[in-house]
């Protein structure tokens, strides 16, 4: 398959965070909390959401806005949230001083966070629905 031959959607937008200081375990639940939702949904979701982690999602998710608002001239108000996922980074290691010298790891985990917004297209009314 040659590189003309690939679709590209034009109307993405990608945002990626880099070395977010939690583990992959804590942020899943709450990208899957805002996939496939409106941004403004999502972003009101996040502000109110009592996880320390969500504030770095949320800069991510304006970040994406603004990529969107500036580089492709898309309306903030029809952007939906089409993907969000995350996956390892590195992960410092430390050490504790235990009893009897002994020492206990302890583990740093940092995460990747990348959000792709996309452009919301008007649905067709369904069979049966009022209007």
């Amino acid at each position: 398959m040659s590189k003309k031959d690939k679709k590209i959607d034009t109307k993405t937008v990608k945002s990626v965070n880099k070395n977010v200081r939690s583990s992959v375990r804590k942020l899943k639940p709450i990208l899957k909390s805002i996939v496939g939702k409106k941004v403004d949904v999502a972003m009101r979701d996040l502000t109110f959401s009592e996880k320390r982690i969500s504030k770095d999602v949320k800069k991510t998710i304006s970040s994406a806005v603004a990529n969107a608002e500036n580089n492709y001239q898309y309306d903030i108000d029809n952007l939906i949230v089409k993907e969000a996922y995350c996956g390892k980074q590195i992960i410092m290691k430390r050490f504790r001083a235990r009893a009897k010298g002994r020492a206990a790891e302890i583990m740093k985990p940092y995460s990747n966070v990348t959000i792709i917004l996309t452009e919301q297209t008007k649905k067709t009314e369904r069979d049966g629905a009022k209007g």
